[in-house]
């Protein structure tokens, strides 16, 4: 026992190192730069940013919208999950990775897609002069819109695996339709609910690329304070106050979800779910179908399609106009021309990819097998990442990594490992449940026939693991692809990423700007889109821990 958890931690070093020296050291430096700017630590801050009645009023509507967008979330998913769970109907495979699809698209593409559908010329104020651009109902939409696929996947995954005769045998007791629901059914949906209630609030309490280009100057949550704290006012002893605010509350929000994820694993009567699944039956069923599908025609197709047509709109109809001009370099918006920070994304995100396999794929296999506290603490610290402030971590890497032995401040190399600390999570996330659902007696036999270890692994573990891979790869390069928190602030300005070239170009006026930002977030939003279509050709059944 001893020697199996000596190398287990010895798997575990450099995953803890990396974590160490790119998400702890750069976060502590800047938390230190505001709060002892002079070697003296200026405690009082802090009690004079909790009292500032403006802040105040940003950490509110974090709260309001991230709980407003839960709730609208749940109440428009929760048919879409019953529908993926327990009908089965032509096309849902192909519906199935669509309503995916918003979950994998960088922030920065979302908002510039609801900006096409709900802003100044957009459609709704091109057909009836509505714009909703700079009001809370465009950032509740626009979260509902990313967050969708969290509860269909998370709670529908769970749905289309449970027996569906304990709800019949209540039915045929007595009970109502509702009344065998709420008594057999919605118990054992209620651990998937709440992690999926709160991995929902979690995406929207740390949101920025959306409240960026939808809230305009009157909306801002913590993360988008964070931002104009930093980088526009150089306020550190705020943004660093804001910051541990912001750690604080995801933290505890992980925690929470940790507990129910380990509820879930809980004894349940689980079936194949190709056994559950049956053709609509019934007007009833029919209209439901039909209901869910026109939520996901409206919610996720139309701003998709929207984003698509505004990319091919010109002042002289429609046309490839605006793709050509990302070719171009004379209007002075980029060093180089817009149509490069496609290879310098793809570049970046590949190297990000490879590093997330392999400290994700370490830490994957020392966590295998559950143990005490101590490693489901680590397991958590790989998440925090995903909750914590994108923005302070790429502003510490400029803070922090600055000096020998680490002067990496300008180095290409930074941004790619600023994303690969948001790819290892779904890493993490992806492998570790196929890897606990291989058979140890499996391994325990190579040992007896004289495997080492490490052959065991290659040979047990491997085979059965290698299409997880190939769904991990998969996730942690569409999340490099998009990641704009922290890369926004790193990115050099001849060599900016396809997130960060969006932003620039939708903050400048004019339309030529407008029409390339829109056509290099369709490329962006192709690019995802084709790697979500392969990982569900790809994705081990028991792999949809993170969605």
């Amino acid at each position: 026992m001893t020697r199996h958890l000596a190398v287990r931690l010895a798997l575990l070093a450099p995953p803890l190192a990396f974590f160490a020296l790119f998400f702890a050291y750069p976060v502590a430096a800047i938390v230190e730069r505001g709060l002892r700017p002079d070697g003296a630590w200026r405690l009082g801050v802090v009690g004079e940013v909790l009292t500032d009645p403006d802040l105040a009023g940003v950490v509110w509507f974090t709260c309001w919208q991230a709980a407003a967008s839960t709730a609208l979330t749940l109440a428009l998913a929760l048919p879409g999950a019953y529908v993926f769970a327990r009908l089965d109907f032509p096309g849902k495979r192909l519906l199935h990775a669509v309503v995916a699809v918003p979950f994998v698209l960088p922030t920065v593409v979302t908002g510039a897609a609801f900006l096409a559908l709900l802003g100044r010329g957009g459609l709704l104020d091109e057909l009836w002069g509505v714009r909703l651009d700079s009001t809370a109902w465009a950032i509740l939409l626009a979260h509902v819109f990313f967050n969708y696929a969290v509860v269909v996947r998370t709670v529908g995954g769970l749905w289309a695996q449970l027996d569906p005769r304990q709800e019949e045998a209540a039915r045929v007791l007595g009970a109502g339709r509702f009344a065998a629901w709420r008594r057999v059914t919605l118990p054992a949906l209620a651990p998937a609910l709440a992690a999926a209630g709160l991995l929902v609030f979690l995406f929207t309490f740390t949101s920025f690329g959306v409240v960026q280009i939808l809230g305009g100057p009157r909306y801002a949550t913590l993360e988008v304070e964070i931002y104009r704290q930093t980088a526009q006012l150089l306020d550190l002893p705020t943004a660093a106050v804001l910051t541990l605010l912001q750690f604080a509350a995801v933290a505890a929000l992980l925690a929470t979800h940790g507990r129910l994820a380990r509820r879930r694993e809980g004894a349940l009567a689980l079936r194949d779910p190709a056994t559950t699944a049956r053709p609509p039956r019934g007007r009833a069923q029919w209209a439901l179908l039909g209901g869910v599908s026109a939520v996901i025609a409206v919610l996720i197709l139309l701003p998709l399609g929207v984003l698509v047509e505004r990319s091919l709109a010109t002042p002289d109809g429609y046309g490839l106009g605006n793709y050509r001009a990302l070719a171009d370099t004379e209007s002075g918006t980029f060093v180089a021309a817009p149509w490069e920070a496609v290879g310098t994304s793809l570049r970046y995100a590949a190297v990000a990819t490879a590093i997330a396999l392999v400290v994700g794929g370490l830490a994957a296999v020392a966590l295998t097998r559950r143990a005490g506290r101590l490693l489901r603490g680590v397991d958590a610290l790989l998440m925090l990442p995903l909750g914590t402030s994108a923005v302070t971590v790429g502003f510490g890497f400029l803070i922090a990594l600055d000096e020998p032995p680490l002067d990496l401040r300008s180095s290409w190399l930074l941004v790619p490992l600023a994303q690969a600390l948001v790819g290892t999570p779904f890493v993490v996330r992806v492998l570790l449940p196929v890897l606990r659902s291989v058979d140890d007696r499996l391994r325990q036999a190579a040992a007896v026939l004289g495997a080492s270890p490490w052959r065991a692994w290659r040979e047990v573990d491997l085979p059965l693991v290698r299409r997880a891979l190939l769904v991990a790869a998969g996730f942690a390069f569409a999340v490099s692809l998009g990641e704009f928190g922290a890369t926004v602030f790193i990115a050099r300005a001849d060599a900016p990423t396809l997130p960060v070239a969006v932003a620039r170009l939708l903050s400048r006026p004019g339309e030529l700007n407008y029409g390339q930002a829109m056509a290099l977030s369709t490329v962006l939003m192709l690019v995802c889109a084709l790697t979500l279509l392969a990982l569900e050709r790809l994705r081990p059944a028991r792999s949809a821990e993170m969605l």
